[in-house]
């Protein structure tokens, strides 16, 4: 991973980022790529509510804002949803209120404020696994490096949240047409605090899956996909993923993949029937040349667009590959051609999107849970 930064770095993007919840930690990998690069650094997304407390990531945060002179973005998420996730972190089903806890009390923290905490992350005790932390806490520093926090957000009420309370939204696979949805409504959230439309960035990962071997190419990026937007047996169709993909037209797709899951079929299978609108709606896969223009039609409207490295192969040739493929002067380039949709090419500002890479490709391990991606879940409230 460190090789992949300072590649990264020669191949001028902006950003190295990292998911979280296993190993190696995401707090240590950003702290190396600090120590090796000058690019900013990244994490989408720290499962909060799940493995931390308020103090204790707003103590990392603050540890690699100093190692990096400023150059690190805290992205926080949920860690699950539904009701037994919140059963088993002893908080209430209220992941709003949740998160606005947590959110204005790290951001609080890292001002360099003594920060008293909310009433419901401050329920230690109260259950078996509930977190806790000292009722009013500071990380005892003033003039700290600045150490923006971002809210991971699908739903119209936790992308208005992200609006008022953070510095800034992470979005998860979302259309052009949805990226355009969410940034009404986090302006809406931005207006309550005052702020003016389109200060708040929205960031989002862009999965590619770059291989002239396009049937594998498919099958990888589809697996990945599907490993989001069909729901978990027994979850509500509208929670989570699911409730995002139906909501931004896929629901009768995914229904009927769903009806053949439960009927035994196998996920390669399922991969297979998978219809290419919803595939080509969110990502993309195949040959290296077409991926740049694809990329740009992805990142319509967004202040920075991921490159997320999905592999048909092992071993880091193709994440090597995918990088020279998808270089931000490439991506650039693509832009300045005629569009061919109705959305702009640039973010509410009126500037390209800057260009971040989340640089490897096999999925780490994580700690607590074997669903795709958890640290990432979101409710789509």
């Amino acid at each position: 991973m460190r090789e992949a930064a300072r590649e990264a770095a020669g191949l001028g993007f902006e950003s190295v980022w990292t998911p979280a919840g296993g190993v190696p930690d995401s707090f240590h990998v950003c702290a190396a790529w600090s120590q090796d690069t000058s690019l900013h650094t990244g994490i989408s997304v720290v499962p909060a509510a799940r493995m931390w407390t308020p103090l204790g990531l707003a103590a990392q945060a603050a540890t690699l804002a100093q190692l990096s002179s400023g150059r690190f973005v805290l992205g926080l998420g949920t860690g699950g949803y539904g009701p037994g996730f919140w059963a088993s972190v002893g908080l209430p089903d209220r992941p709003i209120a949740v998160m606005r806890e947590y959110v204005t009390e790290v951001r609080g923290l890292l001002a360099g404020q003594q920060v008293t905490a909310g009433p419901i992350v401050a329920r230690a005790g109260a259950d078996p696994g509930a977190p806790g932390w000292p009722r009013s806490a500071s990380l005892g520093l003033a003039d700290l490096p600045p150490a923006p926090v971002y809210l991971a957000a699908l739903g119209p009420q936790m992308l208005r949240l992200a609006g008022e309370t953070a510095d800034g939204a992470l979005l998860n696979w979302a259309t052009p047409e949805r990226i355009a949805v969410s940034r009404k409504q986090i302006d809406a959230g931005a207006a309550r605090a005052g702020r003016g439309p389109g200060t708040v960035p929205m960031t989002m990962y862009i999965r590619v899956c770059i291989d002239d071997d396009v049937a594998a190419a498919r099958r990888a990026f589809g697996a990945q996909v599907l490993g989001y937007a069909m729901g978990a047996p027994g979850l509500p169709p509208g929670a989570g993923y699911r409730g995002l993909f139906a909501q931004m037209g896929f629901d009768a797709e995914l229904t009927e993949l769903e009806h053949r899951r439960d009927g035994g079929t196998a996920m390669p299978e399922l991969v297979d029937a998978a219809p290419e609108e919803m595939l080509q709606a969110v990502g993309y896969y195949g040959p290296a040349a077409p991926a740049p223009a694809a990329f740009a039609r992805l990142s319509a409207g967004l202040d920075e667009a991921i490159v997320r490295i999905i592999t048909a192969r092992p071993g880091l040739g193709p994440v090597g590959q995918a990088m020279a493929a998808l270089t931000p002067a490439l991506i650039r380039a693509a832009r300045e051609l005629p569009p061919s949709s109705s959305c702009s090419p640039f973010s509410s500002t009126g500037r390209a999107p800057l260009t971040g890479l989340l640089p490897y490709g096999p999925p780490r391990s994580r700690a607590g849970s074997t669903s795709p991606s958890p640290a990432e879940s979101q409710v789509t409230r």
